[in-house]
């Protein structure tokens, strides 16, 4: 009886003193919204809060590889100065003019001319021509994507490396060690028996030196062949219908011009983090009749600041007349929610393009509870129906657009590595208001008056999910 009653004596008091750690250390290392998410968890069950803090509570990487990335930034820019000619100049009092220092700042890249964008929505379409151009490389093949699947599109993007390294390519795979394992474990040694260097992203380990928090992911997904051309957008190496129930519906850039350079620096930048290998970036890249002004956009937790999340609200807040953003995942931090608000309530057309179906289904609760505030000061938000939108771009007015791998949400701003391609570029926003308008052919735009008709016990899930927005 004794023992039992100083048991719980002692667990009640190491209970407290969790309580008032965590009250005095957790607000001194993540965001205030952050801390309140883990203080409520910590203040209801503190013995699992508290280890659960400890694994995933601060976006921390290993001083390796933030000094790994500080090295590459810095020859990115060094390189860059001996390159002034493919320097694009904006138009000076415009919306381009302020956005573009910013990014070249905070993401080392200058806006560079000359270059050729091509879009392709179609899944197998954009497979195809990865595989092709793989098939037509001659000098080096550099692949870095997210995930990697198992699947018949797994065989093919194999075997294309397969028969390159066989005519004397250099072939090297980037893959991110959580979403990419299937791939791993099927194709790593098979590729490495050939000659292709096939390496993990962030496998984490014991080793205090090359780790970093648990859920930090490396979400990019990049393609370089030969320094000629080069893939950026939303599409992995896997079948549309990877998951089961949710065919996806992608938007990938074919790249031509000195951007390709550019994505090449970003995968030799990762590999260097990586690896400690430094690889030769070809800089001398023709330019392409096209002449399209793009600038690169990379972002993560490796960076000092938070790249895309700044530069997604620059671009909010310039909007003078239309912003149209295409996202699976909508889980905003307050900043991208009081410029969405601003946005609208100024008069600018705000339009949010999600998908009806969603993979991830505390996500989908959680990005619900936005959906009256924002309707309620003039954001449009259309569900797409057919499939599952991973699609992740948007448009500004009449002459900015950003595609790539960056999510509206809270995890893509601040814990995965990410990449966006901004164009500056009246006719690349006309081809993606083209595809803008068939994704709202076939949505649902929601009403508000419907909306709030929805059951209280929904309403109550999306607040308890909204409440764990910095955990996910």
């Amino acid at each position: 009886m004794l023992f039992e009653w100083v048991l719980g004596s002692w667990l009640l008091l190491l209970d407290w003193l969790i309580r008032l750690a965590a009250l005095f250390w957790i607000p001194t290392r993540t965001t205030p919204g952050a801390a309140r998410s883990w203080l409520l968890l910590v203040g209801f069950v503190p013995l699992l809060g508290l280890p659960a803090y400890l694994l995933f509570g601060h976006p921390w990487l290993s001083r390796q590889r933030v000094q790994r990335q500080a090295e590459a930034s810095q020859v990115i820019r060094e390189e860059q100065g001996l390159q002034r000619l493919l320097r694009w100049n904006p138009p000076k009092d415009t919306a381009i003019a302020e956005v573009v220092p910013l990014v070249e700042r905070q993401g080392d890249f200058m806006p560079v001319h000359g270059n050729a964008v091509e879009l392709h929505t179609d899944y197998d379409h954009s497979l195809q021509a990865l595989l092709a151009d793989i098939d037509q490389a001659r000098e080096r093949v550099h692949l870095l994507y997210y995930l990697m699947f198992d699947d018949a599109v797994g065989e093919a993007v194999a075997d294309a490396l397969q028969r390159a390294a066989a005519r004397g390519v250099h072939c090297r795979l980037l893959l991110d060690a959580v979403g990419a394992k299937r791939g791993l474990r099927r194709y790593r040694h098979r590729l490495q028996a050939v000659g292709v260097d096939v390496r993990a992203m962030l496998p984490g380990g014991l080793r205090w030196r090359r780790s970093g928090r648990m859920d930090l992911r490396n979400h990019r997904k990049i393609a370089v062949i030969d320094n000629k051309v080069a893939y950026v957008g939303s599409q992995n190496l896997a079948q549309a219908g990877f998951v089961p129930g949710f065919s996806n519906r992608e938007l990938v850039a074919r790249v031509r011009g000195p951007a390709v350079a550019h994505l090449e620096a970003v995968f030799a930048s990762d590999w260097y983090i990586e690896t400690g290998q430094r690889l030769d970036v070809m800089a001398s890249v023709p330019v392409c009749a096209a002449d399209m002004p793009t600038q690169l956009l990379p972002s993560g937790p490796a960076y000092p600041y938070s790249n895309a999340r700044d530069a997604v609200n620059a671009l909010i807040h310039l909007a003078r007349r239309r912003i149209v953003l295409v996202t699976p995942y909508f889980v905003p931090d307050e900043a991208t929610l009081s410029a969405l608000r601003i946005a609208a309530l100024s008069g600018v057309n705000v339009q949010l393009i999600l998908s009806a179906s969603n993979n991830q289904r505390l996500t989908a609760w959680a990005q619900e509870a936005y959906y009256d505030e924002l309707l309620r000061c003039g954001v449009r938000i259309a569900l797409y129906k057919p499939h599952f939108l991973h699609a992740k771009h948007l448009t500004v007015d009449d002459d900015i657009a950003l595609l790539g791998s960056i999510n509206l949400d809270i995890r893509s701003f601040a814990l995965n590595a990410e990449i966006g391609l901004l164009c500056y570029d009246a006719r690349m926003v006309r081809q993606l208001v083209h595809i803008e308008d068939d994704y709202l052919k076939h949505a649902i735009q929601l009403d508000l008056r419907t909306w709030r008709e929805r059951p209280a016990w929904k309403r109550s899930r999306e607040g308890i999910a909204r409440l764990a927005d910095a955990l996910m």
